[in-house]
C-alpha cells in the first residue's frame, strides 16, 4: 500500500498557498520541474488530482480541499515534535503590535499559526491604534510591530501597498455645489491629513461630520450614507462606490503596510515571527481576507 510522504505534503501546501506551481516552487526553494514531479507523485499516491488546472493558474480539486487541512495538521505536528525534542527549540517572549483593524483578519491568522508552530514562545500582542507603534518601538515597549505609513523609512520593511480612494454609499448621491459631508480618521492619523489635502484641492466647501479611529468606523459612516470617506481599495465591499475623477477631489496616496522592529536586540522569537509574516504576505501578494480592514 502506498504511503503519504510529509515532503510531498509540504510541496502540496506551498503550491496551494501560492496558487501556482512556479510560485510554490519559489517558497520551498525548488525548481518548477521538481515541484511538478512531487505534485504528480502525490496525485499518483492518492489516485486523484489535487489541483484543477486552468489558464490563470490552479485551484484545489475536491480531493485537494479534503487533503489540505490534513496536510497542514500533519506537517505542523511533525514540526512541533521536532522543536520540542530539539535543543534548538525557539523559546522566549515577543511583544508584538498589530493594528486593531487587522485584529480579526490576516494578522490574527498569522499569530494563531505562529503560536501553534512555536508553543514555547510567550506572545504579548498589543492590538491597538497603530500610530503610536513607532514610538513604542523606540522606547523598547514593543519588539516588533506592523502598521501603516504614507512613506516608509529605511527601518520599515514594506509588506503591502494599498491605493486609497474616495468612497461613498452606492445609494447616496451628493450635490456638487453643496458642502461635501466627510467622514475622516481622527487627528492622530496621517490618513486625515491626506484626506484634507485632497479635499482642499477641490476648492469647494466641505464639512467634517464624523471622525473615527478605525477603518470600520469610517466605513460604517460611509456605508450609512452620512458622508464620503477616504479608504483603501482592499477594504471596499458591496454597497460602496468609488467617486469618479470628475468629482474634482485631489490625488490621494497609496498606503504602505510595514514591518518594523526594536533594533536594540535580536532574538529567536523575533526572527521566527518576521519569517512567518514575510512568508504569509509573499504567498498572497499582501492580500488578506475579503473585506479586510487596513489599520490606520
Amino acid at each position: 500500500m502506498e504511503h503519504l510522504d510529509s515532503d510531498l505534503l509540504r510541496t502540496f501546501i506551498a503550491v496551494a498557498q501560492a496558487g501556482s506551481v512556479t510560485d510554490g516552487a519559489a517558497l520551498i526553494h525548488r525548481s518548477q520541474s521538481a515541484t511538478s514531479l512531487q505534485i504528480k507523485r502525490l496525485e499518483d499516491v492518492i489516485g486523484q488530482p489535487v489541483f484543477e488546472r486552468h489558464g490563470r493558474g490552479i485551484t484545489l480539486s475536491d480531493a485537494g480541499r479534503q487533503l489540505l487541512p490534513v496536510a497542514h495538521d500533519v506537517t505542523a505536528r511533525l514540526d512541533a515534535t521536532l522543536r520540542d525534542i530539539s535543543e534548538d527549540a525557539v523559546k522566549g517572549k515577543l511583544r508584538f503590535g498589530i493594528p486593531d483593524d487587522h485584529g480579526k483578519s490576516k494578522l490574527s491568522q498569522i499569530i494563531a499559526a505562529f503560536s501553534r508552530q512555536y508553543p514555547q514562545v510567550e506572545l504579548d500582542v498589543t492590538c491597538a491604534i497603530s500610530s503610536g507603534f513607532p514610538d513604542a518601538l523606540d522606547k523598547g515597549k514593543l519588539d516588533l510591530a506592523i502598521y501603516e505609513v504614507e512613506t516608509p523609512t529605511p527601518r520599515e520593511e514594506l509588506l503591502f501597498e494599498d491605493p486609497t480612494c474616495w468612497v461613498s454609499s452606492a445609494h447616496r448621491q451628493f450635490a456638487a455645489n453643496d458642502p461635501l459631508p466627510v467622514a475622516l480618521f481622527d487627528h492622530a492619523c496621517w490618513w486625515r491629513d491626506a484626506a484634507i489635502r485632497s479635499l482642499e484641492a477641490r476648492n469647494k466647501p466641505y464639512r467634517v461630520i464624523y471622525s473615527s479611529q478605525s477603518v470600520s468606523g469610517v466605513m460604517a459612516a460611509v456605508d450609512a450614507g452620512i458622508g464620503v470617506g477616504l479608504l483603501g481599495r482592499s477594504t471596499l465591499k458591496p454597497g460602496l462606490t468609488v467617486l469618479p475623477a470628475d468629482f474634482g477631489l485631489g490625488p490621494t496616496p497609496t498606503s504602505k503596510l510595514v514591518l518594523a522592529e526594536n533594533n536594540s536586540q535580536t532574538n529567536a522569537p523575533l526572527d521566527a515571527m518576521k519569517t512567518a509574516i514575510r512568508s504569509a504576505f509573499l504567498t498572497t501578494g499582501g492580500k488578506g481576507d475579503a473585506g479586510q480592514d487596513v489599520g490606520s
